[in-house]
């Protein structure tokens, strides 16, 4: 439940005791939590608790350093009451995004604030070396954390079993049944929690996105491949094998015209959509195109490593990249009018280091959902970018903490 985890009834006197305590403390938290500011005697008629309980978890989180009072509320008769609120500040958390061509990493606090961001060039490793990699960015947040560490919540690429914190198999690093939950808590000491990046993107635009009004949503994200995370009814689904949304491996390309895919097949949209083939194309598209305005931000094709370039090339008018992007527009466009009519949600965000090349990509995708889907269902279906950008998956990552060790979210 993305809407916050707690205790399970336990089983003895004394367990019963100690948990029902740290239940209604997270209760208490929570409703400070959700209110903004609210008064001892609102959070007992919110939570049904009585008001001894309340004040002593009050006073419980008030000692820790969570929760703080910051006034007065004037009533109309009686005593006024005094407000708490929950501090921002009182914990950081970190969030990891390794869904692009360089690893990404910040520590917010308890509101979902990024208040330091850090980026790790992976040009292009796998295996151990990306896994180093992802320690020398956690290793370099935590030395930059000013309050106490709450946990680590990562977003990664792959089939990944949240439940037991293990990478099943992610093709872009080469990793295959990595325990990555186990590692990172193990080096760190601290609470880990790890879920695909779409998935994560999903829990993030849901928690502190345009995502927050609605109970359906989808995120695409397209960055280093592209997939999806899906909220059905305020949950987030990962589907019976923790696959939901992997229609990266969809084939969109029929027969010779097919490339391989990494994942062995053929077709596949990662063959035709994402930062690699971006890139490729743009290296295509400088060789045989001397007007080409890729020439201006790069000395020669070999030079277009990243989508920095592409990116600068597109914005001054290339003609041939933008008929890329609508290309790339089309398939997404495909793919999302499958989702749409299996699932009838009608809010879809985009994300990723894609989404940076704006409405060309977006009309694109919407000009195909309404070339192949009911004109009906297609006009009701809402396409844009996501509001948090390129943090999607990082704060959906804190999200993903908030959630599993306070229940906040």
């Amino acid at each position: 439940n993305i809407r916050g985890i707690y205790p399970m009834p336990p089983t003895t006197k004394k367990a019963t005791q100690e948990q029902t305590k740290l239940h209604n403390k997270r209760l208490v938290l929570k409703t400070i939590y959700d209110q903004g500011q609210i008064s001892r005697a609102d959070i007992a008629r919110a939570t049904h608790l009585a008001r001894t309980t309340v004040s002593s978890a009050v006073s419980a989180l008030m000692a820790e350093g969570m929760v703080e009072e910051v006034g007065q509320q004037v009533l109309n008769r009686g005593k006024p009451a005094t407000l708490l609120r929950v501090i921002a500040g009182a914990r950081h958390l970190i969030g990891v995004d390794l869904a692009n061509s360089e690893f990404r990493g910040a520590i917010a606090d308890l509101r979902g604030n990024i208040i330091h961001r850090l980026t790790v060039p992976r040009n292009n490793h796998r295996g151990k070396v990306a896994l180093e990699l992802v320690y020398r960015l956690i290793d370099n947040l935590i030395t930059a954390a000013s309050s106490p560490l709450l946990g680590i919540g990562v977003g990664t690429p792959g089939l990944v079993d949240a439940q037991k914190g293990c990478v099943r198999t992610t093709i872009h690093f080469d990793w295959r049944d990595l325990p990555l939950q186990k590692l990172l808590a193990t080096r760190y000491n601290l609470p880990v929690y790890i879920a695909n990046d779409s998935h994560v993107a999903a829990l993030g635009e849901y928690t502190f996105g345009s995502g927050q009004d609605v109970s359906n949503l989808v995120t695409l994200t397209v960055g280093l491949g592209v997939s999806a995370g899906v909220v059905l009814n305020g949950r987030l689904h990962f589907g019976d094998s923790f696959g939901a949304g992997e229609i990266g491996h969809i084939t969109v390309v029929k027969g010779a015209e097919g490339k391989s895919c990494l994942c062995g097949n053929t077709g596949c949209l990662e063959t035709v959509v994402n930062e690699r083939v971006l890139v490729e194309q743009a290296r295509n598209i400088a060789r045989h195109n001397p007007r080409s305005k890729l020439h201006q931000f790069a000395p020669n094709p070999e030079a277009i490593t990243g989508i920095e370039v592409v990116l600068q090339a597109f914005e001054a008018g290339d003609e041939d990249l933008r008929q890329e992007i609508v290309q790339m527009g089309k398939y997404l466009g495909y793919a999302i009018a499958g989702i749409v009519s299996i699932l009838n949600v009608e809010r879809i965000l985009v994300s990723g280091s894609m989404a940076r090349f704006g409405d060309p990509l977006l009309k694109a995708i919407q000009d195909e959902l309404r070339s192949c889907f009911h004109p009906i269902l297609a006009a009701k279906t809402r396409i844009d970018f996501s509001d948090l950008g390129q943090d999607i998956v990082m704060q959906g990552a804190v999200a993903l903490v908030l959630s599993r060790e306070m229940g906040l979210v």
